[in-house]
């Protein structure tokens, strides 16, 4: 079949990944379940991270589309039946809906096969009476498998016993999954079959070619319009070619048209179900894992927006600060601030606050009002700017008094 290429504004490209992820949908007074559940099906995945200088990352996208919500629904989605998320390697360590279980199973099969090459040190009797003794117990996490063996320091500072070892690789090969975190954020292992329902293990096995099909055909829905690196990059497929063999496959159904995007250099692809709103009227904090900004390339391509999580930058070298958000108005990204949640004194601290180029004159304004929102979601009772940024004065005169 023959494709007319087809053009876009860049504008236009915004407001169609803006929607995809959500941006556009009308807010519910008061978000429930089916809030949730439509939140979900936009970003497709919610990014795990441990960092909890402000919330947890995978707390934040839901935030920033839906507004104020009782974070206890994540809990009941992934942690009660009837289960809706369960957590995978589906971007990285993330939420994923239960239904891509079976579209998973040929990454964690190509983990299986890497099992040498994962904890070779580790006898593969070990890795048996940690399997064995999660089917007798339930779940646990790594430190109640514990033996006592010594650990090492390696990796970001995680300290890696045996049961530790053997309980990842399990999970990254399937025959374990995650069945919840504890008050410690400590991952909880169980049996699939503890954990998910039963259409998700009973699911007829599909190939790799169609699983990444799959795969490319849900990232597309969520970017809207995206070049062949951003696709692969959503489920972070391992090779260009094969995202490339699956777009041409969609290309083929109809599912994507060409397209060209004023400025990109690279061809794009706009999923059939996109829309294309007029104008938008976002206004929300976006977390560094962010769906709509996780792939810095593409954050820069359409929002003109350079972008780097500067957490494990020593703090002299810090050009904006730990813990930075972007800052979408309508369509725009228009500034970023640096976060923390000071629990113990009650303050949302604005340790940096800066303007974008050609940020909106009520930039400010705008801001103070969703940092006052945030603040009252995370029950924080004041808004405390600190004066480093060029945007930090600003915001200070116009911040809303508690």
């Amino acid at each position: 079949m023959r494709w007319v290429s087809t053009s876009m504004s860049l504008a236009q490209a915004r407001r169609v990944a803006l929607a995809a992820q959500g941006f556009a949908d009308l807010p519910h007074a008061r978000p429930t379940m089916r809030t949730f559940e439509r939140t979900v099906a936009r970003t497709g995945v919610l990014q795990v991270d441990s960092v909890n200088v402000l919330t947890r990352a995978h707390f934040l996208p839901l935030y920033s589309r839906m507004g104020p919500y009782d974070t206890d629904l994540l809990r009941r989605a992934a942690e009660t039946r009837p289960r809706r998320m369960v957590e995978y390697w589906a971007h990285c360590q993330a939420f994923m809906p239960v239904d891509l279980w079976p579209v998973m199973r040929h990454r964690m099969e190509r983990y299986a096969q890497r099992r040498a090459k994962w904890h070779a040190p580790l006898p593969l009797d070990v890795e048996r009476e940690v399997l064995a003794q999660v089917r007798d117990v339930g779940a646990v996490t790594a430190r109640d498998l514990d033996d006592g063996a010594p650990r090492r320091k390696e990796h970001w500072g995680w300290n890696w016993s045996q049961a530790r070892v053997a309980l990842d690789f399990l999970f990254m090969s399937g025959q374990l999954a995650a069945a919840g975190r504890n008050s410690q954020f400590e991952l909880r292992y169980d049996l699939p079959e503890r954990v998910l329902p039963a259409e998700a293990l009973d699911a007829p096995a599909i190939s790799r070619e169609d699983a990444e099909i799959e795969l490319v055909r849900r990232a597309a829905r969520s970017h809207g319009v995206a070049t062949v690196h951003c696709l692969r990059d959503y489920y972070r497929l391992p090779y260009l070619a094969d995202t490339q063999r699956a777009v041409d496959v969609l290309v083929e159904s109809g599912e994507l048209t060409p397209v060209t995007v004023q400025g990109w250099k690279r061809p794009a692809y706009l999923h059939r179900d996109a829309r294309i709103p007029r104008r938008m009227t976002a206004r929300a904090l976006l977390a560094p894992f962010d769906p709509l900004v996780w792939e810095r390339d593409r954050a820069e391509a359409l929002f003109d927006f350079f972008y780097r999580i500067e957490i494990y930058t020593p703090a002299a070298k810090r050009v904006h600060g730990y813990y930075v958000l972007p800052f979408l108005l309508g369509d725009r990204l228009v500034a970023r601030v640096d976060l923390k949640a000071d629990r113990a004194s009650g303050r949302l601290v604005v340790r940096g606050a800066y303007a974008e180029p050609g940020a909106p004159a009520d930039t400010a304004a705008e801001l103070a009002a969703e940092l006052r929102s945030m603040a009252d979601w995370l029950s924080l009772s004041e808004v405390a700017v600190e004066p480093h940024g060029d945007l930090a004065s600003a915001l200070a005169s116009v911040q809303e008094p508690t």
